[in-house]
């Protein structure tokens, strides 16, 4: 790369049609590269497009080539197309690259699953239709019946499914050295694992992903993957179970999500909860009205309320009354939601997923972020695949929203930049507590219990936890509606200094509560080396609080603001006993009691015995990401004129005021202008003329003035429309200048303004201020 390899001698020595494997295959990395590096990667192309095109084509060829190709090959070649996929914005990139996501993609699909989506969107039949005519058309002209579907660009994306899914079920977990088939399913989870297969498959996830994460190339490859059911092969897959598969479980949650996405994709409208809840209503209602008509063994199916079993659980268990041959029958032939030639469908809990998943009740959008927690905990802050440390090189993928030009809606892009921003504050509380605790110098004392013989500015010991209250949930709502709680800590072995700190710590102010319990033995070199750092640290729990009030003391109230203390009443804080009051996340405190009641977890917070806070400035995460969450309960918070561009969408020019639909003919400048040689100061590239209300000349004009826009006017705006160069706009205007007989004439209307008081006293203040023709 940095002797510009790609640049001076494999695209200068490329063709199309005789370059080897090895030729386009160094293409591919050395683009890679350059992405990896964030370096503009397609520059280079664009002084020989056709030949550009060509080598698009190659790479999209090389799948059909009868060559056995590396783990290392095929996942640089699946980084290459999800770079591709990432830069439609190129328009040599674009051309090419969307043929293998277009309506002719559908002829790879099985007939059960083309003629569900044909019913669901109707406008698209007549261009189905046309398309099968015009390829007729063309096989008839050129003498060839071949089958649509085995055309390189329509089965593409369908082939590099089947070879993923290949894969993923034979090459990711390795078999035992005796290399018989049954080693394979005998292979404990804590088999072994190929890790270059699972990198492939992690950066398949990646791949459908992007590809779901955009409009354009949604829109017909979301029916495929449903078709191929890749979703439901990956949760039954043995690396979605496997310790080393954390970080492709987390991809194949996000992939689902995309799938199920709340918007219309013929259209791109987002569509509202209760748009969704009647489309689940109306597909599961007609799986009942088929299970009573087709099915006897699911009459009782078909009878119940649709509240009672439309949950995972217990769909599940109304379907195990059925054989396998049945289920199968059901699956393939009466709903024909996959095609009986899938390899799968001799596998029952396949069926059963892909049933359940089809018709299950999904959580809405809405609902799954306001039961997100706001503070992150332990599990969030350590998972490397989330919070990636600073040496992170871009080798491997992370399982994180990309922000990209375009955004599915508005919804989606808010739900990115929430999720980013999360985890971007939770890399900067991860620093801070790794920074505090290590001061503290934990210890297990003769009782057993947890002591600390050192000290931190940032953290204090916990003297007393007690939570006070814990509110009724509101209607509708699962949480509680509030949680609080009474910390106490001794300021007692701190200077002055860090005593006034700690005393400044007020209302709404975001503290943290750790549980610190290290090992009776301090770890040795070599096992602290192997360790985690929590596991360094002694580190269980971490919770995040705000702060309500807090109490010396004698229990006077310090740092009050919102006047329940008065001035003159004001005393300093008593003693070095502080008492807190802080709320807690009710999102997390109801995932912990959920936990503990079910699964007999331990009761985190019985557990704090640390107290840390942050510098005010880097500490305002909390609002922010309660405002980002605010908009997304919103209806709508982006004017129409705007929401289109903002997502990505259509002509940027199109939101500029002078491309609006409602732009302004006349403009009343009120007291803009001091008297009528300034009006004709302030543009001096028109002839100015002034007229009364009823359309005579004004020989003597006084403000105020209404301007009628010309034509002009509009294109010599500053937001200039589409691609229009300022430079040429400029000696346009120069142009017209100096010939005098050039200038356009422009309209002043005179008017005489209502009486605002009736008293000539209370008459507001004028502008006295002689704008310059460039602030006019």
């Amino acid at each position: 790369e940095v002797s510009q390899y790609l640049e001076n001698y494999l695209w200068p020595h490329f063709d199309p049609d005789d370059a080897s494997f090895e030729h386009v295959m160094s293409m591919i990395l050395m683009v890679n590269e350059k992405f990896r590096e964030n370096v503009a990667a397609w520059t280079s192309f664009h002084g020989r497009k056709d030949a550009f095109k060509g080598f698009l084509w190659r790479v999209l060829k090389l799948k059909e080539e009868d060559r056995n190709v590396s783990m290392a090959e095929k996942t640089n070649y699946l980084l290459f197309m999800i770079n591709a996929f990432q830069s439609l914005e190129d328009e040599i990139v674009r051309e090419t690259i969307l043929q293998v996501v277009s309506l002719k993609l559908w002829h790879t699909l099985s007939f059960g699953r083309l003629q569900m989506e044909l019913c669901l969107n109707p406008e698209l039949i007549k261009k189905w239709t046309k398309i099968k005519r015009k390829e007729a058309k063309e096989g008839k002209k050129a003498g060839k019946t071949g089958n649509s579907s085995e055309m390189l660009e329509n089965k593409f994306l369908r082939n590099l499914m089947e070879e993923f899914l290949e894969i993923l079920d034979s090459k990711v977990i390795l078999s035992s050295q005796d290399g018989g088939e049954e080693s394979v399913f005998n292979e404990s989870l804590s088999g072994q694992v190929d890790d270059s297969s699972v990198l492939y498959c992690e950066r398949f996830m990646e791949f459908l992903i992007d590809m779901l994460s955009q409009l354009p190339t949604r829109r017909f490859l979301r029916p495929l993957i449903a078709d191929v059911a890749v979703v439901a092969k990956c949760h039954l897959s043995m690396l979605y179970a496997h310790e080393k598969g954390r970080l492709f479980a987390q991809l194949v949650d996000l992939l689902q999500f995309y799938e199920g996405f709340e918007i219309n994709d013929n259209s791109g409208t987002q569509l509202s909860d209760d748009d969704v809840l009647q489309a689940h209503y109306s597909r599961f209602q007609a799986f009942q009205l088929l299970a009573f008509k087709q099915v006897p063994k699911l009459r009782d199916l078909a009878l119940c309320n649709i509240g009672s079993i439309h949950k995972r659980a217990d769909l599940t268990k109304k379907l195990l009354v059925l054989s396998d041959m049945e289920l199968q029958d059901l699956v393939c032939n009466k709903l024909k939601i996959i095609s009986e030639k899938d390899p799968w469908t001799g596998r029952r809990d396949f069926l059963i997923e892909v049933v359940v998943a089809f018709f299950e009740k999904r959580q809405s959008q809405k609902d799954a972020v306001n039961a997100l927690p706001l503070y992150p905990n332990e599990q969030i802050m350590w998972d490397e695949s989330l919070v990636p440390s600073i040496n992170y090189s871009g080798e491997g993928c992370l399982a994180l929203p990309k922000l990209n030009l375009q955004f599915l809606t508005l919804h989606d892009y808010l739900l990115r930049n929430f999720n980013l921003f999360r985890l971007e504050s939770t890399y900067e509380i991860r620093e801070d507590i790794q920074e505090a605790v290590p001061h503290l110098h934990a210890y297990i004392n003769n009782e057993g219990d947890t002591s600390f013989r050192g000290w931190s500015r940032m953290a204090v010991p916990i003297k007393e936890f007690r939570i006070t209250q814990v509110k009724q949930p509101n209607i509708g709502e699962v949480k509680p509606s509030a949680v609080t709680a009474d910390v106490t800590f001794s300021i007692s072995s701190y200077r002055s200094q860090i005593k006034s700190e700690w005393d400044a710590l007020k209302e709404h102010d975001v503290l943290f509560l750790l549980s610190i319990r290290p090992s009776f033995e301090p770890l040795s070199p070599e096992e602290a080396a192997k360790s985690t750092v929590p596991e360094r640290l002694g580190l269980q729990y971490v919770r995040g609080c705000e702060v309500i009030e807090i109490r010396d003391e004698e229990g006077g109230l310090m740092n009050d603001y919102t006047g329940r203390v008065k001035k003159d009443e004001w005393k300093p804080p008593k003693g070095e006993i502080r008492t807190v009051k802080i709320t807690l996340d009710t999102a997390q405190y109801h995932i912990d009691a959920t936990e503990l009641a079910e699964k007999g977890a331990e009761n985190v917070y019985g557990t704090f015995n640390i107290l840390m806070r942050r510098k005010p400035k880097e500490n305002n995460f909390k609002a922010i990401l309660e405002s980002i969450r605010d908009l997304m309960n919103e209806t709508c918070v982006v004017p129409e004129w705007l929401h289109n561009i903002f997502l990505g969408y259509g002509n940027p020019s199109a939101a500029q005021w002078i491309n609006m639909p409602d732009l302004l003919e006349t403009i009343d400048f009120k007291d803009t202008f001091l008297d009528a040689s300034h009006v004709v100061q302030s543009f001096p590239a028109f002839q100015v003329t002034f007229i009364n209300t009823d359309g005579t000349e004004n020989m003597h004009p006084s403000p105020p003035f209404r301007i009628k826009l010309s034509k002009k006017m509009r294109e010599i705006s500053h937001a200039l429309p589409g691609n229009v160069n300022a430079s040429d706009t400029a000696s346009k205007n120069n142009m017209v200048d100096d010939e005098g007989s050039q200038k356009e004439k422009l309209r002043v209307e005179t008017y005489i303004p209502a009486d605002p008081v009736p008293y000539p006293q209370d008459k507001p203040n004028q502008n006295s201020v002689r704008f310059t023709p460039t602030q006019v």
